[in-house]
């Protein structure tokens, strides 16, 4: 049984209901975003998370910014402006939320452009069912996204992934984890390991728990232990998600990632990224303009309420690593699959969007 990570209850003027995936797997239990305060607070702390996860909930997050706009089209622009650049700034690295929240504010300019009388009602309206139609396209792009990736999953394999990029982390089944999802829809017959994923183990408590859920077969393992199962053949393929594509390929995905990278490329295993077209920037050359996200020390120096780590020691907690575009064997997106990705071949790749 898939779960769905966030859903929109009401009309406009209603709420975002979203997993509160921090209390996974020990306790199914959902948050009720009716403030923009309160959704900056659920992806700050990871209570909604995963690229495309996030960009649904900031499209949602202007329709909850235009129920406390006051005054006229001109107040409501203003007023999108305002909660864009706040909701942004929680997480830096995944492209999808500002992607989803400048599509919201393109398509509520140009309705006011063209409706030179619009009330500040049908404006909020215009923007509610945007936000529908983001949610919608990511629930069809996942299912794509598995059906173009299905046919890497041969009967039998071990399949590496690495933190969560399945239901939790977007408005439909996933993105790696939607290949594996439809794989097993055509009865394939494989294995998974999942990485824990220190430091917040998204693996261990987030990936396995949606897996075993769909009846597959899972196993999860110490990120330590990657290269090692790898080197005993007991790993075919790994896929993982991605938070951001620069315009060359290279992949930034939560930290561990690039060290995947080089260990199955010493093994000679293939090593795929599934991601939406809305995780490309094609603004950002390489990887090494990608904004990397400082998480809390805390997240590091304690386990639970324990400390774990002696006090005055510092602590360094990037988010996510950079891989590049060379160590990865394919690209697989709702429009198909990028082999070897470079620069030329995502611009033609992402040319059948227009």
């Amino acid at each position: 049984m898939i779960i769905s990570a966030l859903k929109w209850v009401g009309n406009k003027n209603g709420f975002l209901e979203v997993v509160d995936q921090r209390r996974l797997p020990a306790e199914l239990a959902k948050l009720h975003c009716r403030e923009v305060k309160d959704l900056y607070d659920a992806i700050k702390t990871l209570a909604v998370r995963g690229a495309p996860a996030i960009g649904v909930a900031g499209a949602y997050g202007l329709v909850l910014g235009m129920q406390k706009s006051a005054g006229g089209i001109q107040e409501g622009i203003s007023a999108l402006e305002k909660y864009s650049g706040y909701l942004g700034s929680s997480r830096p690295t995944a492209v999808n939320l500002s992607w989803a929240m400048e599509r919201i504010k393109q398509r509520a300019k140009r309705f006011v452009t063209e409706n030179s009388d619009a009330k500040p009602e049908e404006l909020h309206q215009i923007i509610f069912d945007e936000a529908n139609a983001i949610y919608r396209e990511d629930v069809q792009m996942c299912e794509k996204i598995g059906r173009n990736g299905q046919g890497f999953i041969k009967d039998q394999a071990g399949i590496l992934t690495h933190c969560n990029a399945g239901a939790l982390a977007t408005a439909g089944q996933g993105t790696a984890l939607s290949v594996l999802f439809e794989a097993h829809k055509n009865k394939k017959r494989f294995k998974v390991y999942a990485d824990e994923t220190r430091p917040l183990l998204q693996g261990a408590r987030l990936t396995a728990w949606e897996l075993q859920r769909a009846g597959i077969d899972v196993t999860v393992i110490c990120d330590s232990m990657a290269g090692w199962l790898m080197k005993q053949g007991k790993i075919n393929a790994v896929i993982t998600g991605a938070d951001r594509i620069a315009a060359n390929g290279d992949t930034a995905n939560k930290i561990g990632t690039y060290s995947l990278s080089i260990l199955a490329r010493e093994n000679k295993i293939p090593f795929y990224i599934a991601a939406p077209s809305s995780t490309f920037d094609m603004n950002i050359k390489s990887g090494s303009q990608i904004p990397i996200e400082q998480r809390p020390h805390n997240e590091l120096s304690f386990w639970g309420s324990k400390r774990i780590v002696p006090e005055g020691v510092d602590i360094y907690n990037p988010a996510f690593d950079v891989t590049e575009a060379e160590n990865i064997t394919a690209i697989i997106t709702e429009l198909g699959v990028i082999e070897n990705p470079d620069t030329e071949k995502i611009e033609t790749h992402l040319q059948n969007l227009n």
